[in-house]
């Protein structure tokens, strides 16, 4: 009987110290997050309060001046979930108690010794070789692991084609195995296209196969050529190559012979001869790769005095006025030329510079010049109808819009339409149908949706074929040098080499990985201009309609100020800690929320009625006001839909017409939406959420009302170029609704702030070469000093001021009330003292009056001034009335009636 060893169980300490929020929350029952955000917050002493033993934790709960009464405990439990259970000595279930328990683990896990700080990041450099080593170890443990099925074209060689298929994939790949040395063989897997290493893991599995299969003397046999072949090499950059056998006639030796085992760098006069072979009736063989990095270069050759011509002074270009139905400004006429003239590229515009007019534009020019027939767009769905509406007004040429059933949508992508339109998901959805498709140009609109290299959207996107490509994005890179990457890889998946390499070149990192700046920027934006345009509206000088912006500043109601203020004290408590657990971001996260929340109005925040609410009052007044001019058109943002529905009354107050949009409405009804804003007179607002700010085209409003700020700077200018772009023929008037005294205020400073690797990176201008980023608790922290105001000086506080002001006058009166009382106890003591003092009393004993002395000395403390202060304890206020009445009816002695 086999004996299976158990795992190794994890200690209490470890568990306690990998609980996660998630985890916790579990512990406690459905309502356990709630719970622990809310009902745990206990200030504790960790040092009296929290025990914390081999097998459990516990955390006491003392009574305002009494006993400890209650005790919370986290216990090891192996038959419980998480083996972990927690349990209350005086209620029944997941309680308050408990929750506080958990709460104080997650908060201090540090403090308690049960995770170490985090630690300082020190940059670490990788040399070029342990580069290369790594990634070649990497690839040898996944020949050697993953199974594959190899099949050989002729069994009696070692040195043949091979199918290699991945039985983990279900991919096949051909595998020409020409030598057991880097840079002999090719592989058809995307992997060796890239890596730069002149080999991948199924070229390694077939020489590792083929070792083992044939002698030491057939392996040292070198591998001949049986015909002429016209192949790539791919080494640190790919070119073409020519292979020919041995033994050739002298004609066609003479042909052949210079082009061999070398670049191959004129491809023009490549062809001809090649011409010559035909001539000769001479065979050879091109294969399918290098056919297409030739059609590349005769094209790039082709058009270059074309593009040339073009560029030298797009304004005056024939073409200008006749490649479209609709003339093109001279900067979206060059941004067409260096498309084509590059064949794969990324256009990089500011947003609502026309980058869809572009892309029909290089669709035009290239069935012109290129002869190419089939067009596929991918965009987001919400812009599906729009790309189809902008082809007719631009062009002539027919567009399928691919929608409905899964069996319904397959049959359209072969339609003869020379554009067909579909969304992201739809790839993923349609992948088998739309890799049967010979697509010549593939333009994908919105591009940023592949920034993450490694999602499956990207990966499938990424392995779409076509001649020529388009990516259209103002945002290719926001925050990361691996979305810039991403994008580019699908361009071009040489152009910034494999990632590893990318990575390693451009990233510094500490010993763990770490992202801590970025460098050689100048040499990136080098490696992009052959491929990536990239205009602002500066640049270009955008000829638009006047657009004005007015801040509107509003005070907030009282009870706004004080929802918004308890909740800003959490943030600013947890700022001034030094290291953020994650029951502290998770907790800054929520109070960020309500601050925002609440400078719309408080029902947001506590969905109590009323709702106090400046803004809407506000907003009241400014929709009066648009009520009253008819040409008035008006797209209104808000964050949060709660606003909306707040709004909504307003506007049938006034009786204004509206359509809403946001993100419960169906992709099939926002087109209806639009087309009624656009073009119904009478319907006067778009409420929407960002839902609606990227994409949408509503130049019919000429005002644009933010009723609150995005946390993302880039999005408030994404919603207003929705009105304020090519084709407004009417001055926009943006408004901003902003509640002072508020983290609205303070947010409204960062709204200006450029992001510096977009510009570093992008911008060909650009003299910046490397630049440092902070950690991410770090980052959070600098910009929260700003949100909190930190970094200015604030307006004086003037009823603070009134209260420090009445709280010194307090103080003063005790202590001129302490000194008059001191007088008067003197006096009062003298009083009695002649009153017990007859002339005939003994006097009290020495011993007596030294000892009372010496006590009432221990109660006594000098003042800075020099002055005696006794301080007394009384038992009750029962006491102080009791001596209160005691010292009037003394004083009241020998008093007159």
């Amino acid at each position: 009987m086999k004996t299976v060893k158990p795992r190794h169980a994890l200690s209490f300490f470890d568990r306690v110290s990998r609980l996660t929020f998630e985890q916790a929350a579990r512990l406690l029952g459905p309502e356990g997050g709630k719970q622990i955000r809310f009902a745990g917050r206990h200030e504790c002493d960790l040092a009296t309060d929290v025990e914390l033993a081999s097998d459990c934790l516990r955390l006491r709960f003392p009574e305002q001046g009494g006993p400890v009464v209650v005790v919370a405990t986290l216990a090891h439990a192996p038959d419980a979930k998480d083996s972990l259970r927690c349990e209350c000595s005086h209620c029944a279930g997941a309680c308050d108690h408990v929750a506080a328990l958990l709460s104080t683990v997650l908060e201090n896990k540090t403090a308690l010794g049960l995770a170490a700080p985090p630690p300082e990041r020190v940059a670490v450099e990788m040399s070029e070789e342990m580069l290369i080593r790594t990634a070649l170890a990497e690839r040898e443990k996944r020949a050697r692991s993953e199974k594959m099925h190899i099949r050989s074209s002729d069994p009696k060689t070692p040195w043949a084609d091979y199918t290699v298929e991945s039985l983990l994939s279900g991919k096949s790949y051909r595998v020409a195995l020409r030598g057991l040395e880097r840079g002999e063989s090719y592989c058809t897997c995307p992997d060796f296209r890239t890596n730069t290493l002149g080999t991948c893991k199924h070229i390694m599995k077939t020489a590792s196969t083929t070792r083992r299969k044939f002698t030491a003397r057939q392996l040292q046999r070198r591998y001949r050529h049986r015909r002429i072949s016209i192949y790539l090499h791919y080494g640190d950059e790919i070119t073409l190559r020519m292979a020919a056998p041995d033994k050739r006639s002298k004609d066609v030796d003479a042909i052949v012979r210079p082009w061999t085992n070398k670049p191959i760098d004129d491809v023009t006069r490549f062809l001809r001869d090649l011409r010559k072979l035909d001539a000769l009736e001479q065979e050879y063989q091109i294969f399918p790769d290098a056919e297409e990095f030739m059609a590349q270069r005769l094209h790039a050759a082709r058009m270059r005095e074309v593009v040339a011509e073009i560029r030298r002074d797009p304004a005056k270009h024939p073409l200008r006025t006749t490649l479209l139905k609709i003339p093109l400004l001279p900067y979206q006429l060059d941004g067409v030329a260096f498309a084509v003239g590059a064949g794969r590229a990324v256009l990089a515009d500011d947003m609502g510079l026309g980058k869809t007019i572009q892309g029909v534009g290089v669709a035009e020019m290239l069935a012109r010049e290129a002869d190419i027939r089939k067009v596929l767009v991918v965009c987001p769905a919400s812009l599906k109808s729009q790309w189809r509406s902008e082809i007719g007004r631009f062009c002539d040429r027919d567009a399928q819009l691919v929608s409905g059933r899964s069996d319904e949508r397959s049959t359209q992508y072969h339609h003869s339409c020379f554009f067909t339109i579909c969304n992201y998901e739809q790839v993923l959805r349609d992948i088998q149908s739309i890799e049967q498709v010979p697509w010549d140009l593939i333009v994908l609109d919105e591009g940023q949706r592949i920034k993450n290299w490694e999602s499956k959207t990207s990966r499938v996107i990424k392995g779409l074929k076509s001649h020529f490509a388009l990516v259209l994005s103002g945002t290719p890179l926001e925050n990361r040098l691996d979305e810039l990457y991403s994008v580019v890889q699908f361009i071009d998946d040489r152009r910034l080499g494999p990632g590893f390499r990318f990575f390693h070149r451009h990233r510094v990192v500490d010993e763990r990985g770490k992202v801590l700046g970025y460098q050689r920027l100048d040499q990136l934006r080098e490696r992009l201009q052959p491929i990536l345009l990239r205009r602002t509206r500066e640049s270009v000088r955008l000829e638009l309609p006047e657009r004005t912006l007015e801040i509107v500043r509003i005070a907030p109601t009282e009870e706004q100020k004080t929802l918004h203020d308890t909740h800003m004290q959490t943030v600013a408590q947890i700022v001034r800690k030094k290291f953020l657990t994650e029951m502290d971001l998770l907790r800054l996260r929520a109070a960020l929320l309500m601050c925002r929340m609440a400078a719309n109005g408080t029902y947001l925040v506590n969905k109590e009625k009323p709702n106090w609410s400046s803004k809407l009052e506000r907003l009241a007044d400014l929709v009066d006001a648009i009520a009253g001019e008819e040409r008035q058109k008006v797209v209104l943002f808000s964050e949060w839909t709660t606003m909306l529905d707040l709004v909504e009354p307003l506007l049938k107050r006034f009786k204004l017409p509206f359509v809403r949009l946001d993100g419960s409405v169906p992709q099939k009804k926002r087109e209806v939406l639009v087309h009624e804003f656009q073009n119904q007179p009478q319907c006067r607002f778009f409420l929407t959420t960002n839902a609606g700010s990227t994409g949408l085209n509503l130049q019919a409003a000429n005002t644009v009302i933010n009723v609150d700020l995005p946390w993302n700077p880039a999005v408030l200018e994404q919603r207003i170029a929705r009105a304020h772009r090519m084709g407004q023929k009417q001055p926009v008037q943006v408004h901003v609704l902003v509640t002072e005294q508020t983290i609205e205020e303070n947010l409204l400073a960062t709204l200006s702030a450029k992001k510096d690797l977009a510009l570093a990176a992008l911008d060909p201008d650009s003299e910046v070469e490397s630049i440092d980023l902070v950690s991410g608790t770090e980052e959070l922290k600098s910009r929260l000093e700003i949100l909190l105001g930190a970094k200015g000086a604030a307006a004086p506080d003037m009823s603070h001021r009134a209260e420090v002001t009445r709280s010194l006058a307090e103080t003063e009166q005790r202590e001129r009330v302490a000194a008059a009382g001191g007088e008067l106890l003197g006096a009062l003591f003298h009083f009695m003292e002649q009153l017990v003092n007859d002339g005939h009393s003994a006097a009290p004993p020495d011993p007596m009056v030294r000892d009372l002395r010496t006590r009432l000395d221990q109660c006594v403390d000098a003042t800075p001034d020099g002055r005696q202060r006794l301080t007394v304890t009384l038992p009750d206020r029962q006491t102080l009335d009791t001596l209160a009445h005691t010292l009037a009816r003394l004083l009241a002695v020998g008093q007159p009636n």
